[in-house]
């Protein structure tokens, strides 16, 4: 089921659901390690009720369960305990995202496992971590997009409330958690010493803010949505063409006068008014009409390669199947195909993680059905 990668030799028991956990997971299984997907009998992940569907199999859960195990166990029922600890006693690390306290009423929270089972890492992602006054209340993407302010910057000025176009949320807290895994691996290994990783999704959104917590505390001014420009740096915004749109990032002065030149305004680089990025932020509105006068005589695609060629970072604003069609997404083999035994050839996102020596196949394994593996799983226990 896993691929060859770094993290080979890595037994993993998962026991997430939905988006965050699963995320983390499906990037270790990336990576090399051995996933062991522990599902709760009958129904399993919620993911796997979620569509788009194939087949009848949810393409959702697919696409981020890929190269797992399924075995589904009943940590209420003593037959089922003693798998799971069985599986426990061989495996390097044990990744799960229910509400604190959750795996403590069954029997296997930190302080329990750590004594039994001194060599494993216990990684728990949930909506607010395991300590503060919040840490018992649930969460979804949705939830801490609103409460740790990331909404609060995302969409035009004045407009409605925006939601991040994708499970910022989720994704960003199975990327800690992934990071955390990582390192307490390699903290291990050089002192034989297992840790708690605790990751609240909360926290992974402030710690996603970047310049906009830095703004509000130099500054004392809150920061807002602003559309599609940059807060600190201009010209750095999508532009209006003839016929669509132009990002264009001069992220310093000499790149704004190379700027200047390819749209054929020198006297811009000489005003006054834009000499620095700082008087560029400030009149910001005014460079803009003046990027856009000039943009307005060609096309997106006839700028694109003419400040391709002056050197200037830009591009159009492509759509999801735009993106996917560009060269680089098959360069980079960023778009693959899970071969899944029910929903069949699914298309996926590939894996960003390229590591020199391992390698990047243009294929997958599928998503397992659920308690797919469990005869193989016993038996290798010892205890079918």
């Amino acid at each position: 089921m896993t691929a060859s990668g770094p993290l080979s030799g890595v037994t993993v028991v998962d026991m997430t659901r939905i988006l965050a956990g699963p995320y983390c997971t499906m990037l270790m299984a990336e990576m090399g390690a051995r996933v062991i997907k522990v599902e709760p009998p009958g129904s399993g992940d919620d993911a796997r009720q979620y569509g788009p569907f194939t087949n009848g199999k949810s393409t959702y859960f697919v696409s981020v369960n890929r190269g797992k195990q399924s075995i589904a166990l009943d940590l209420k029922a003593p037959a089922d305990k003693q798998i799971f600890e069985a599986l426990l006693a061989r495996a390097d690390v044990l990744v799960e995202n229910f509400r604190p306290g959750t795996m403590e009423k069954l029997g296997y929270g930190w302080d329990v496992l750590h004594p039994r089972y001194p060599r494993l890492i216990y990684a728990a992602a949930s909506g607010f971590g395991h300590s503060g006054p919040y840490s018992r209340h649930p969460a979804y993407d949705m939830v801490v997009q609103g409460l740790g302010g990331i909404m609060s910057v995302t969409g035009e000025p004045g407009g409605g409330l925006t939601r991040v176009g994708m499970s910022i949320g989720d994704i960003g807290a199975g990327l800690y958690t992934t990071i955390a895994v990582n390192a307490a691996l390699y903290h291990r290994a050089q002192t034989g010493e297992a840790c708690k990783v605790d990751i609240g999704m909360f926290d992974c959104q402030l710690a996603l803010l970047e310049n906009a917590i830095m703004r509000y505390t130099t500054s004392g001014k809150v920061p807002g949505p602003m559309g599609a420009r940059h807060p600190s740096i201009t010209p750095f915004e999508a532009y209006k063409t003839m016929d669509g749109h132009l990002i264009i990032a001069a992220g310093n002065d000499a790149l704004y006068v190379k700027l200047c030149q390819a749209l054929e305004r020198a006297d811009l680089a000489d005003n006054p008014l834009f000499k620095t990025n700082d008087l560029r932020n400030t009149h910001n509105r005014a460079l803009a009409a003046e990027i856009e006068k000039e943009l307005a005589k060609g096309t997106t695609a006839d700028w694109q390669g003419r400040l391709e060629k002056a050197g200037i970072p830009c591009g159009p604003v492509n759509n999801v199947a735009q993106a996917l069609a560009h060269p680089q997404t098959a360069a980079r083999n960023m778009l693959v195909e899970a071969d899944d035994a029910v929903a069949g050839k699914v298309k996926v996102a590939g894996n960003p993680l390229k590591i020199s020596g391992f390698p990047d196949p243009a294929t997958r394994p599928g998503a397992p059905e659920l308690d797919a593996d469990r005869a193989a799983i016993l038996k290798e226990l010892g205890l079918s």
